[in-house]
Formats: structure tokens, C-alpha cells, sequence
């Protein structure tokens, strides 16, 4: 069984790494071309940003590989013969608590150097050390308290059940709409100040949109992301009386009103579908389905691993091999993204004009050197948002790529 498990997650690296080298490839070759989208600078900035990310992350796929199988081979008999405790709870409590943090320090170093020297060098991180650091501790201190519930939790259930992995489903899935939440109520303003727009002209108008969706929100609030970070975003968060809109100083400075309110009526269209419902319980489905196969894992996994049947073990497995169930699932659940973010195109364009939305998508890819062409296979296994090419020319744009403009010429 563990040979099988070693060869899946071995063929999983390799597809992984497979896509990242054909993506260098195709952006190395895009980047010679006639600028789409972005300015001819920024065109070049991004295609040099993706390159050095992607690389990053094909040593990052080879990096996990071999902690994979460190961990399988040594690691996790190594840990299981260092923990004593005698309550089961406690000790699956202590093991998953210090395999995550193990797990944290083994992939710091690639953290850092993305936060600290490819972000830096490419004008995207503007946080400083201190802020880092205390980010660092408060997010430690959030996962030790109440991770560490969790996986009591979940332990307790595994003690107290036969079919425990349906209860433990339940239980998660529970916790994980509770988070959503609480989630821009009490946990984001830990880490940024929220502050209520001050630009009642803008507020008026969101708030109109919101009445129009027959959206209910808990108010509309600017984000202090530029202590962190240059790039744009908005968001509509929370579930339930918590939902409030989120926008990013940098979004409010950067873009004018049409194009905020064309951004925030996209958003709202995902509403209106009910897409956040959607992605709810196909996330819940998916859930569903790795609480009921690691639920039920052959007990000769555990002489394999080295380790005495405990239930913490099943916890690390899950963590360990959740991803390439992910993995599986994203092509399909991709396809279904793709197709509402058409849609909530759409509905944005109505709430204010297809023009505006146009606009507002090319500034954001722009100020977020978002590189507009990727390879088919990286969109078919990754991209959850159609390319950005495809969604202009469905809101009216006339966008050709040098490819295009070979076969049909362009327009000057």
C-alpha cells in the first residue's frame, strides 16, 4: 500500500513539474511577442515575474518530493518515538501540531525569498521585517489554539466512532463555515485595519448595487493593504450578518469610480448565482470524499509507516495526501469557475458598463503585472478565472495575440 501511495505521489510531483517547465517554456517564447493587454514594460515585467516564480516552484515540487518521502521513510517513526504521552488525544494534539510546524520551517526559506527578494525586486512587498514577524507570531498563535482544537476534536471523534470519518466530515465542514463567518469580523482585523469608506459618493453608489442584488452587508470598509503589498483586490466577505465589502486602498487609488463599481457588480455576481453556495458544497463534496477514503486506509499502511495504529496518524496522512485529491479535482471544479466568472462578467458590465469592466480588468492585470497568456495545459489543470484575453473579447474587446494577428491582421 505504501509502495502505491510513494508511486501516486511520485507521478503527482511529476505532472506538477511537467506543467511548470512547459509554462516557463511558453512564457519564455510569449514574452517576444507584441504586448496584449498590459504596457510594453509591464508585459515584459510580468512574463520575467512568472518565469522566476514558476522556477521557484519547480524546486519548491522537488523540495516537497523529498520531505514526502523523509517523512514516510524516517520522519514520521522518528516523531511517533519521541512523543510520550499516554492520552491519545493529547499526543495526536502534540504530533500534528509539530509535524505542521516542522513542515512550516522546512518551506520558510522559500517564503522569505519570495516576500523579501523576488517581490521586493519586482515592487510588489513593502512589508518590513517587524511586520512579518509579528504577522508570523500572531498566525502561529491563532493555529496552536484553535488548530489545536480542531485536531482534538477530530481525534475524539475518531476514538468515540466507528464511522468516525463521516462525523469528522460533519465536524469540519461545521468548523469551515464558521470560520467563513467570523472570518472578516474577528480574524482579518487581527491582521489588518479595517476602516469604513470614507468616500460617501462611492459608498452611496455600493450601496445601491448592494440593494439592487438584494445583498444585506455589514458595511463597506477600506483595507490598509498597502503596508504589505502594491497589488489590487476587493472581496465580499463573511456569510450571513457578517458580509461586508473589502477594498483595498491600492484598488480605491488606482481606479476610478465606474470601474470600482463595474469590479464590485462582477463580485455581486457571483452572488446573485449563488456561485459562493456552489463552490461551498462542491468544496464540501470533495471534503466528503477524502474523509471517507482516508477513513478507511488498510491497516498494513501502519506497519509500512513503522508506527503503532494511532489515530494521529490518520490526521497526517490526510494532510500529506489531501493535495493530490485537490489535485484531481481542479480541472472540473476549474471548468465550473470559468464558466460563472463569464457570467458574473456579465452581471458586472449591467451594473455599470461592459467598457468600465474592461478597463477596470486590464488596470488591474497592469498595476498587478498579471502575465495575460498561459499555457492550455496550466489553464486546464490551475486557472479557476478564465484568461484574461477570453474575458475581454466576451465583454467586447478586440484583442489579438501575435499568433492571431498571423493568420487575421490586426488593427493598429
Amino acid at each position: 500500500m505504501l509502495m502505491m501511495i510513494s508511486v501516486i505521489y511520485t507521478l503527482y510531483a511529476f505532472i506538477k513539474f511537467y506543467v511548470a517547465i512547459m509554462e516557463i517554456g511558453f512564457v519564455i517564447k510569449a514574452k517576444k511577442t507584441k504586448p496584449v493587454i498590459l504596457t510594453p514594460a509591464n508585459f515584459i515585467k510580468a512574463a520575467n515575474y512568472k518565469i522566476a516564480t514558476s522556477k521557484i516552484e519547480l524546486v519548491s515540487i522537488l523540495y516537497d518530493l523529498l520531505l514526502f518521502f523523509w517523512w514516510i521513510g524516517y520522519g514520521l517513526n522518528m516523531l511517533d518515538s519521541q512523543i510520550y504521552f499516554q492520552n491519545e488525544i493529547l499526543k495526536s494534539v502534540v504530533f500534528v501540531d509539530a509535524f505542521i510546524v516542522i513542515n512550516y520551517l522546512f518551506s520558510l526559506p522559500f517564503d522569505l525569498h519570495k516576500t523579501f527578494s523576488l517581490d521586493k525586486e519586482f515592487g510588489f512587498s513593502k512589508i518590513d521585517a517587524k511586520t512579518y514577524v509579528i504577522d508570523t507570531v500572531k498566525s502561529g498563535l491563532l493555529f496552536l489554539v484553535f488548530g489545536s482544537l480542531v485536531i482534538a476534536l477530530i481525534s475524539w471523534i475518531m476514538l468515540t466512532f466507528v464511522s468516525w470519518w463521516i462525523w469528522g466530515f460533519v465536524a469540519v465542514f461545521i468548523i469551515i463555515l464558521f470560520v467563513n463567518m467570523i472570518y472578516p469580523t474577528l480574524i482579518a482585523p487581527i491582521f489588518n485595519k479595517f476602516t469604513p469608506l470614507e468616500n460617501e459618493d462611492l459608498k452611496s453608489a455600493i450601496e445601491n448595487l448592494l440593494q439592487k442584488a438584494g445583498l444585506k452587508s455589514s458595511g463597506v470598509f477600506s483595507l490598509d493593504a498597502s503596508k504589505r503589498d502594491s497589488r489590487l483586490n476587493a472581496y465580499f466577505g463573511g456569510l450571513g450578518k457578517s458580509k461586508r465589502v473589502v477594498l483595498f486602498d491600492t484598488l480605491i487609488e488606482k481606479l476610478d469610480k465606474n470601474e470600482l463599481l463595474a469590479v464590485l457588480g462582477h463580485e455581486l455576481g457571483h452572488f446573485k448565482h449563488k456561485d459562493i453556495i456552489k463552490n461551498i458544497l462542491s468544496s464540501g463534496l470533495m471534503l466528503f470524499v477524502m474523509f471517507a477514503i482516508f477513513g478507511n486506509l488498510p491497516q498494513d499502511i501502519y506497519i509500512e509507516l513503522g508506527v503503532i495504529n494511532g489515530i494521529y496518524i490518520n490526521i497526517i496522512l490526510f494532510l500529506m495526501l489531501s493535495p493530490i485529491l485537490s489535485f484531481l479535482f481542479m480541472p472540473i471544479f476549474g471548468m465550473i469557475s470559468r464558466k460563472n466568472e463569464y457570467a458574473a462578467d456579465e452581471y458586472g458590465s449591467e451594473c455599470e458598463s461592459k467598457e468600465a469592466l474592461s478597463s477596470a480588468l486590464m488596470k488591474l492585470a497592469d498595476e498587478n503585472k498579471s502575465f495575460p497568456l498561459s499555457h492550455p495545459l496550466s489553464i486546464f489543470l490551475y486557472f479557476t478565472h478564465p484568461p484574461l484575453v477570453e474575458r475581454l473579447r466576451k465583454l467586447g474587446a478586440n484583442i489579438k495575440t501575435s499568433k492571431e494577428c498571423m493568420e487575421e491582421p490586426c488593427q493598429a
